[in-house]
This record gives C-alpha cells, sequence and structure tokens, in this order.
C-alpha cells in the first residue's frame, strides 16, 4: 500500500491472542496509527501484548477491564459483562478517533455495541468473523435448555445476520462461511476470505532440550502435547485415555490450559494415579516456542458438533513449530484440510477415541516419521503465514472501505 492514506485503525481483539497482534504490529511498521485492544480478564492464552523495542512508534497495545473476574460459565451475568466489556472497548476504540475498527473474537453482544459506536462515530467497521458465533450459542444452549435455549439462539442468528449486514467489510477466515453470509444476505463485494495464521515471528521450532523442558522434566521424555483452550467444544476424556494407554511405552501427556476441562484433567490424574498426564497452566508467548519445542506430537480435538464454526488456531501454532500433528477432526473442518495439505500428521474421526490413540502410538514409535512430519509442517507455515503478505490483503480490505463509504 505504499503511498497510500495513512489510517488510524484500532484493533479491538477481545481474547488477545498471537496472530492479531502480529497484524496490528505489521501495519504499524507501514505507517498506520494502531491501538490493539483485548479484553484484560477474559481467560485465554495470550500474544505479545506488551510494548517491545523494536514496536513502531504509532503502534499501541491496552488492556480494557471489567475490573472483576469473567464469569464464563453463567449465561446470563456473562451476557450482561459481554455488554459492560463491549461498552468499555468502544469507548476506548473511539477516543483513538479511528479511521477503521476491525472487531474480532467479539461476542455478539459486546461486538453490538463496537458496531453502533462506530456508527455514530463514522468509523468503518470490518467483522473479523473468527466463528459462527450463533452456530455455537444454538448449539449449546439447545442441549442445556431445550426450547428456550433454541430461541434464544434464534435471536443469536438474527443479531448476528444484522451485524454482519451493517459491517463496512467481512473478513472470514474459512471459505465455508461464504455459506451462512449468503443466507444472511450480506453482499458478496464486502466478504474477504483471509485465512487465520501462526505468527513465524514468534513461534519457530526449537531443540526438545531447552530451558523450559528442563525445568518441567521432558526433556528426554517422548512428549504428547496440548495446548490452548479446552472447553466445551472439546473432548478432554480423550487426554486421559490416551495417557492411560500410553503408560506402558512412556508417553507423557502434557496439557497446558485453564478452565474447568483442564481441572477435571488434573483431578482424574491425581485419583486415577495417571502418573503420565501432566496438567500445567497457560504458558506465556515468550516461552511458547520451547513449549511446543518440548513436544514430539502435538495433540488437537475440535467435536463433530462444532465443525461448522470453529477452526482450531493451536493447529496453525503447531505448524509454525515444525511438529507433527494428530488431531481428532472431523474431515469437513478447515484445520483437517490444512494438516491434510501440509502433509503434517494424521486426522481421526471425532468420538473414534480408538483411531485418535493408534495415530498417536504409531507416531510414538516412529521417530523418523515425525521427524518428515515436523519438517513437512515448518515447509507449509513459511509458505502460507508471511505477515507482509498477509498484511497486503488487509490493506486490500481498508481500500475497499474507504471507496464504498458506510454501509447502508
Amino acid at each position: 500500500m505504499t503511498g497510500a492514506k495513512r489510517l488510524r485503525i484500532v484493533v479491538c481483539d477481545y481474547s488477545g491472542h498471537p496472530f492479531q497482534v502480529e497484524l496490528s504490529r505489521c501495519l504499524a511498521r507501514r505507517g498506520h496509527a494502531v491501538l490493539h485492544l483485548h479484553f484484560a480478564e477474559f481467560q485465554t492464552p495470550k500474544g505479545a501484548m506488551a510494548a517491545v523495542a523494536d514496536d513502531a512508534p504509532s503502534f499501541a497495545v491496552e488492556a480494557v477491564s471489567l475490573g472483576r473476574p469473567f464469569d464464563k460459565d453463567k449465561f446470563l451475568r456473562r451476557r450482561f459483562q459481554e455488554v459492560e466489556i463491549g461498552k468499555r472497548i468502544a469507548a476506548r476504540a473511539m477516543g483513538f478517533r479511528p479511521d477503521i475498527v476491525i472487531g474480532c473474537n467479539m461476542p455478539l453482544d459486546a461486538q453490538a455495541q463496537l458496531q453502533g459506536e462506530c456508527a455514530r462515530g463514522r468509523a468503518a467497521f470490518i467483522f473479523w468473523m473468527q466463528d459462527v458465533y450463533s452456530a455455537a450459542i444454538s448449539h449449546y444452549l439447545g442441549e442445556r435448555l431445550g426450547l428456550p435455549g433454541r430461541a434464544i439462539g434464534g435471536y443469536y442468528r438474527y443479531l448476528e445476520g444484522k451485524l454482519l449486514r451493517s459491517s463496512d467489510a467481512v473478513v472470514a477466515i474459512s471459505d465455508k462461511f461464504l455459506s451462512p453470509l449468503r443466507q444472511w444476505r450480506v453482499r458478496l463485494e464486502r466478504i474477504a476470505v483471509i485465512p487465520n495464521w501462526a505468527p513465524l515471528s514468534e513461534i519457530h521450532p526449537v531443540e526438545k532440550d531447552n530451558d523450559w523442558s528442563r525445568r518441567h522434566g521432558l526433556h528426554d521424555k517422548t512428549v504428547g502435547l496440548y495446548t490452548g483452550t479446552l472447553g466445551l467444544k472439546h473432548d478432554p476424556a480423550l487426554l486421559r485415555d490416551l495417557a492411560r494407554a500410553s503408560a506402558a511405552i512412556g508417553l507423557q501427556v502434557v496439557v497446558a490450559s485453564e478452565g474447568k476441562a483442564a481441572d477435571w484433567l488434573e483431578a482424574q490424574a491425581r485419583d486415577q494415579g495417571i502418573g503420565n498426564l501432566t496438567v500445567l497452566p497457560f504458558q506465556p508467548m515468550e516461552q511458547y516456542s520451547q513449549v511446543l519445542g518440548a513436544g514430539d506430537i502435538m495433540l488437537a480435538m475440535v467435536g463433530a458438533e462444532a465443525a461448522s464454526f470453529s477452526v482450531p488456531s493451536k493447529i496453525l501454532s503447531y505448524l509454525a513449530a515444525g511438529k507433527p500433528i494428530v488431531a481428532a477432526i472431523d474431515n469437513g473442518n478447515d484445520a483437517a484440510r490444512t494438516i491434510e495439505q501440509a502433509g503434517a500428521g494424521s486426522i481421526a474421526p471425532p468420538g473414534d477415541t480408538a483411531a485418535f490413540i493408534d495415530s498417536v502410538l504409531d507416531l510414538t514409535a516412529d521417530p523418523a516419521r515425525r521427524s518428515t512430519l515436523g519438517a513437512d509442517a515448518r515447509a507449509f507455515a513459511e509458505r502460507h503465514f508471511a505477515i507482509d503478505a498477509i498484511t497486503d490483503r488487509f490493506e486490500t480490505v481498508f481500500a475497499g472501505c474507504r471507496s464504498e463509504g458506510s454501509a447502508a
């Protein structure tokens, strides 16, 4: 975008994930004034959310806080908190006097607050679509609450469609989102498909024998590693069962996560005496490459019911780290397609515990194949995750917003 107008941009990255802040830093290096906002109390692995020496002077990152814990497990309280944090993020974003605001990972109630303030402040709004959020809400609340849950899901389908239609542009992470976008009557010329990536500047292959692996006694063990969010759309029992099945061959199953599912796994390991199952909290981003380096086989799971609305970003981090992957994911999910395209590992059907465990055990016994798969994983990442090329695509989206003007 050489010679183009420099913009004031706010990236509202609710979760604070690593690759979104890499985009913000790259935009700032190109001369744009960029404010990167994230929700302080949201419990998830965070990217590099502190200023570093080589940041462009036009880059800033800030945490927006509720001032109290976020209660993600109680729907009504969570909904009110999401509205409140949406208002706080929107107020800070508009105080920056932006030309463009990007809403990413925002719950729909928070996104509505942000988009409304953008319309009032005449800032172009981009909906960075990471999930079909209303599909997830409909599924989980329908299971928990029955008819009332499905009715709530219907409201969120209406709200999500309204927000998408009202956006100046939509960045979808998968072409599988084009079908629901068409159903919501979002104009095709306002949609760009830009797949997610992992930040190569922060995640790179490192030796297994490193400071982190030695500190945790993993440098001399074969490790099956799961990192990141572990929640409703995952099956933590699969990790417990893998540990049981692999104890005799010396595989150490390590889970770096937090929340109820991680607590459950830790209790299972303790109560059932599963000595080869280790549960750790989220690890700092500055140590993440060493964490991934400790793993010999990377693990991922997404339930079949979530395949249409979830593309786990941990897969992309595993690729960047140059590691082989075994994933229990529906073949229709983009992550499964990515693993296959990269030649980086094996896919097992969700719910097929035996197939998942057999794939892990086969790789445990085959170090040479692990090395080949890992090299192919990193090569794929280097071909597809170059931040300058990705930033070019976002700047094209920005140019379209400015030339078209506000959405109708």
